[in-house]
C-alpha cells in the first residue's frame, strides 16, 4: 500500500516536474510584462513632458496628461483626432509638422524642432518636439513622439540673443576703440572698427597675437601702469597712454580696462578715446601761454633797443650824406649800418613775442625770398639746399623780414642737425582747400613749405618742446630760433608743424594761407625832400636829436614833444598861431605819460583834418597793422633811416607815389 502510493507520488512529482518551468516562464513574463506596462504608465502619467503616439492618417493614439498642465487641453478631447484639426498648432508649422511625420513613417531620421504652440487660454508657448517610430512586421505602425516645453528657456535664449546684439551693434558702432584681450596671454580675441580707426590695425594684424607683438605701446610705462591696476583692483580708469598707430604715428588715448569673465575664462575689455588732437591743441595752447608770458619782457626790451638802433642808423644815414662813396669813411659806416640792420633783426626775432598784435603784411611771392633766406644762412657750412619751388607758387600776405626769419631758423636748426654736412631739401607746393583738413587752420588755399635734413632725428620726448621759448638740445644757441618761427607763422593765420624719426632726419612744413591779391610793383627808393613844420613826439633825447637833423636835411622846419599831453598843447598854440603843423609824428609808447594811441584821438577834436603819423619800436602792435583805424595817415616803425623818413613824410603830405602796401616805412 505504502510502496503504491509512493509510486504514485513519484509519478505526479514527475509530472509536476514536466509542466511547471514553462508555466512560470510564463507567468514571469506577464508579471514583468505587467510591470513594465506599469512603468510606463506611471512615467506616461507623471512625466513633465507631452508623449504621445500618433498613426499613418496622423490620429492621435495616446497622449500624456502633462498635456493639460502645459497647454491646458484635456488628453479626451484629442484621441483619435488628426492634429492638424487640434487648433492647438499655429498654420505656419503645420507644414513642417506634416513633413516631419511623413519622413519618420518613411523611416527617416528626424532631427528634433521646435514649434510654437497655442494654450487653450490663447497665449503661446515654445515646444522642443523629437519623434521615434514604432515597428511592426518590420513596418513604421505609428510614431512615439515627446514634446518638451521650452518657452522659459527659448525667452532666455532670445533675451541673450538680443542682449548679444544690442553688444555687438554697440561694440561695432562705438565711436571709441574696443578691445578684448585673453588675461593670460594678452592675446587679441576681438576688435571693434574703432579700434582699426584709432590705431590702423585690422582683424588679421591682431587677432592671435598680444599687444607686444605688434609693438602698439609707445611707453612701455603706460603698460606697466595698467597692468598694475589690473592686478591689484581688476580695474583701470583713465590711463592716458601715448600708442603706435600701424604708420608709425604716436597718438594718444585715454583708457579704462576691466577684467571680465567670458565662457569662464578671465578676459581684459579696454575702451580708449582718442585724444591726441585734444592732447595737440592744448600743447599749442600752452605754447602760445609761454609765448606770451615772455612777449611782456622781450616787448619792452625790443622797444628800447629800437629806439637806440633809430638813433644809430639815423646819424650814419646822415653822416654818409656828407661823404662821398669809396671812401674809407664811407665804407666804414656802411659796414656799421649793415651790423645796424642785423641787430633790427635781433630785435625782431624778440618782438616776435609781443602780446598782441599782427605782422605788418605785404602781398608778395616768396619764392625768390624763401632760396635768399636759406642761401645766406648756409654760408660756409658744410651743407647745400636743393630747391624744388612751383613755378606757380601762390602770392602771400606776409611779413617779409619775419617770414624770411622763419627760413633762416629752421634751415640753420637743419644745418646744426648735420655736423658733417648733408642736403637740406625745400619745398615749397600749393595746396587745395581739400588738402587742409588735417591741420589746425581756417579752410581756404595754403602753400606748404617742407624743409628736410637728413640728420638724425628729434627724440620723442623732445618733440612737443622744440617750440618752446629758450628750449635746446645744442651746447650753441638761444633756443629762440623755433619759438620764433612758430609765434610768426601763428601770427601770419598760419601753421608749423614737425615730422621726426630718429635715424631718418627731420622735416619741418610752414602753412601759409594764399593770398587771391596782384602782387605791387615796387619803386626804388628815393630821399624825397620838402616842406612844412613838422611836430614829432618822443620820449627819447638822442631820437629827437637824430631826428631835428633828418628833418633839417629834409628840408622841414621841426619842433619835439616828449609825451601826449605836451604834444596837444603845442599842437593847439600852433593851430591859434599864423603858422599850424603840417604833421604830427607820435610815438605809440610812452613811458609814464600819454602815448600816440591817446594823443591822435585829442589832436583829431582839435583838428579833424589833423596828419599824424605812428611810429612805434612795437612794429608788431596792432595800432601799427591797421593805423587807419585809429586815426593815423602812415605808419613808421623802428628803426627808420633817412630814406623811410622822406618818403613817408611825402605820402602823407602830398599823397603817396605808389599804392600803399605796407612796405611805406620799411
Amino acid at each position: 500500500m505504502c510502496r503504491m502510493t509512493a509510486k504514485k507520488t513519484e509519478q505526479n512529482d514527475f509530472a509536476d516536474n514536466s509542466t511547471g518551468p514553462e508555466e512560470t516562464l510564463h507567468k514571469q513574463t506577464e508579471n514583468a510584462l505587467r510591470e513594465s506596462e506599469e512603468k510606463y504608465r506611471l512615467l506616461f502619467e507623471n512625466v513633465s513632458d507631452i508623449i504621445f503616439s500618433y498613426d499613418r492618417e496622423f490620429r492621435i493614439l495616446s497622449i500624456s496628461p502633462a498635456l493639460k498642465r502645459i497647454l491646458g487641453y484635456e488628453p479626451e478631447d484629442f484621441i483619435g483626432k488628426s492634429f492638424q484639426s487640434f487648433g492647438v498648432l499655429p498654420p505656419e508649422y503645420l507644414g513642417k509638422a506634416f513633413s516631419n511625420a511623413t519622413r519618420l513613417f518613411d523611416g527617416e531620421r528626424v532631427e528634433s524642432s521646435i514649434f510654437e504652440f497655442i494654450v487653450r487660454d490663447g497665449t503661446r508657448r515654445f515646444m522642443e518636439i523629437s519623434g521615434t517610430p514604432v515597428f511592426r512586421n518590420g513596418q513604421v505602425e505609428s510614431v512615439t513622439a515627446v514634446a518638451r516645453d521650452i518657452t522659459e528657456r527659448k525667452r532666455t535664449e532670445d533675451a541673450l540673443r538680443e542682449s548679444e546684439e544690442k553688444y555687438r551693434l554697440l561694440f561695432n558702432t562705438s565711436p571709441d576703440s574696443v578691445n578684448i584681450n585673453r588675461l593670460e596671454d594678452g592675446l587679441y580675441v576681438d576688435i571693434n572698427d574703432g579700434f582699426t580707426k584709432l590705431t590702423g590695425f585690422t582683424s588679421e594684424d591682431v587677432i592671435g597675437r598680444t599687444p607686444l607683438e605688434i609693438n602698439i605701446w609707445n611707453d612701455p610705462a603706460d603698460r606697466q601702469k595698467l597692468v598694475q591696476g589690473l592686478r591689484e583692483k581688476g580695474y583701470h580708469e583713465n590711463l592716458e597712454a601715448r600708442f603706435r598707430v600701424k604708420d608709425g604715428s604716436i597718438g594718444t588715448g585715454l583708457m579704462s580696462a576691466r577684467v571680465i569673465s567670458l565662457n569662464g575664462i578671465p578676459h581684459i575689455i579696454s575702451i580708449t578715446r582718442d585724444i591726441t588732437e585734444r592732447r595737440r591743441m592744448e600743447e599749442e595752447l600752452l605754447k602760445a601761454d609761454k609765448l606770451e608770458s615772455i612777449g611782456i619782457f622781450a616787448g619792452g626790451i625790443a622797444h628800447d633797443f629800437n629806439n637806440i638802433l633809430t638813433s644809430i642808423i639815423g646819424n650814419i644815414s646822415l653822416a654818409r650824406m656828407n661823404l662821398k662813396p669809396g671812401t674809407r669813411v664811407f665804407d666804414l659806416l656802411s659796414s656799421a649800418e649793415t651790423a645796424s640792420m642785423r641787430a633790427r633783426g635781433l630785435t625782431g626775432q624778440l618782438l616776435t613775442f609781443a602780446r598782441g598784435g599782427t605782422p605788418v603784411k605785404e602781398t608778395a611771392s616768396i619764392s625768390r625770398l624763401i632760396e635768399e633766406s636759406s642761401l645766406s644762412v648756409l654760408q660756409g657750412s658744410k651743407s647745400r639746399c636743393e630747391f624744388s619751388i612751383a613755378e606757380d607758387l601762390w602770392p602771400v600776405e606776409a611779413d617779409p623780414g619775419q617770414i624770411s626769419q622763419v627760413i633762416s631758423n629752421i634751415v640753420i636748426n637743419a644745418n646744426q642737425a648735420m655736423p658733417e654736412g648733408g642736403i637740406i631739401r625745400i619745398t615749397a607746393e600749393n595746396l587745395m582747400p581739400e588738402k587742409i583738413h588735417e591741420i589746425p587752420v581756417k579752410p581756404g588755399r595754403y602753400i606748404r613749405i617742407s624743409i628736410k635734413d637728413q640728420g638724425m632725428g628729434i627724440a620723442e620726448k623732445h618733440l612737443s618742446k622744440i617750440f618752446d621759448p629758450y628750449f635746446t638740445t645744442k651746447n650753441e644757441g638761444s633756443g629762440l630760433g623755433l619759438a620764433a618761427a612758430y609765434s610768426i607763422i601763428k601770427k601770419h593765420s598760419g601753421h608749423i608743424s614737425v615730422d621726426s624719426l630718429m635715424g631718418a632726419g627731420t622735416t619741418f612744413h610752414v602753412y601759409l594761407p594764399a593770398s587771391d591779391k596782384e602782387i605791387p610793383v615796387k619803386e626804388e627808393a628815393t630821399l624825397l625832400t620838402g616842406e612844412g613844420k613838422i611836430l614829432l613826439m618822443d620820449d627819447d633825447r638822442m631820437l629827437r636829436e637824430m631826428a631835428e637833423d633828418m628833418l633839417e636835411m629834409l628840408g622841414y622846419e621841426s619842433e619835439f614833444a616828449e609825451d601826449g599831453a605836451e604834444a596837444i598843447e603845442m599842437y593847439r598854440k600852433a593851430m591859434e598861431s599864423e603858422k599850424p603843423y603840417d604833421a604830427v609824428i607820435l610815438d605809440l609808447t610812452i613811458a609814464g605819460g600819454m602815448g600816440g594811441k591817446e594823443a591822435v584821438k585829442k589832436l583829431l577834436e582839435l583838428d579833424p583834418q589833423l596828419k599824424a603819423i605812428v611810429c612805434s619800436g612795437y612794429s608788431d602792435d596792432p595800432v601799427m597793422s591797421n593805423y587807419r583805424e585809429y586815426g593815423f595817415k602812415g605808419m613808421m616803425p623802428k628803426p627808420f633811416d633817412l630814406n623811410a623818413l622822406s618818403r613817408m613824410l611825402n605820402d602823407v603830405l602830398k599823397g603817396p607815389l605808389a599804392p600803399d602796401n605796407g612796405e611805406i616805412g620799411k
